[in-house]
């Protein structure tokens, strides 16, 4: 017998996928290939497991939400590896064979989908692609123009480690219960920038000064962190705004930053493969 459905959890930020259309238009944009090894993140009542499964993909699922286990494991068995655990929790390196990069695939909450974003970034080596539904809002700061409204630090970290393409948007009636926003699917395909990052420590503390206070100058608001000449000397007018700036330039900014002061641990060398949370 099949137990029966639990109603969506506030706490867990839960709004569970019905639509077989939108179901459909995600896999296809996924295309999961025979032997794929998947990690879907929140499967929920198993919207998009289901079709995964199908494709022959070696899936494991991660889900927090202790009374959809059973459903998820009554309907799927062993078909799945099933995991209880917080995703902002995982080890993705755990989740990777030796031989193979990982492929992630989710409906992220929107109360955590941010730091989740920026935890799963620290195992981009590990990552071949990645497929999430996020509140449009969030994917407009993640691809946005340098000079928009939209662009920010969220964009900037990103652009360090990851290119991202929007997909497209999902209405929400799509959604049980349905959301206030529209959600909008995105893909995400881990890169090396240029120029590459060398110093993720100092790229985060550089982002939050700049983008704490927008309205100041660089050289004002970066003050505290590097001096009006290490700006020059990378091309950034002093004068300029934070969102007025590149992500290479930022990324420069912070390779500059970490050579002169590697004593502060702004290096590379002792931060490889981490970036701030929100």
């Amino acid at each position: 017998m099949t137990p029966e459905r639990p109603r969506a959890d506030k706490r867990f930020g839960q709004n569970y996928l019905h639509d077989r259309r939108v179901v459909e238009r995600i896999i296809r944009a996924i295309a999961p290939r025979q032997g794929d090894m998947i990690v879907e993140i929140g499967p929920g009542e198993g919207a998009l497991t289901s079709a995964l499964i199908e494709s022959g993909a070696m899936l494991t699922a991660i889900e927090l939400d202790a009374r959809l286990l059973a459903g998820l494991q009554a309907r799927f068995g062993d078909r799945f590896t099933l995991l209880h655990q917080d995703a902002l929790q995982v080890d993705l390196d755990a989740l990777a064979s030796a031989n193979g990069a990982i492929r992630l695939v989710g409906n992220l909450p929107y109360n955590i989908s941010t730091p989740l974003l920026f935890h799963v970034l620290r195992y981009a080596h590990r990552i071949a692609d990645m497929h999430f539904m996020l509140q449009k809002e969030v994917v407009d700061r993640m691809g946005a123009a340098v000079g928009s409204k939209q662009y920010g630090r969220l964009t900037v970290a990103l652009a360090a480690h990851a290119t991202v393409e929007p997909l497209f948007d999902v209405a929400p009636g799509a959604f049980r219960p349905a959301p206030k926003v529209t959600s909008t699917v995105v893909r995400l395909r881990p890169r090396i920038p240029v120029p590459p990052l060398h110093a993720p420590r100092a790229l985060d503390r550089l982002l939050r000064a700049g983008f704490s206070k927008r309205r100041k100058t660089l050289g004002n608001a970066l003050s505290g962190v590097c001096s009006r000449t290490l700006l020059g000397d990378c091309g950034i007018d002093p004068q300029a705004r934070a969102e007025t700036v590149s992500p290479s330039a930022w990324i420069g900014l912070a390779n500059a930053l970490a050579a002169q002061a590697p004593a502060r641990g702004l290096d590379g060398a002792t931060t490889s493969g981490t970036i701030g949370d929100t």
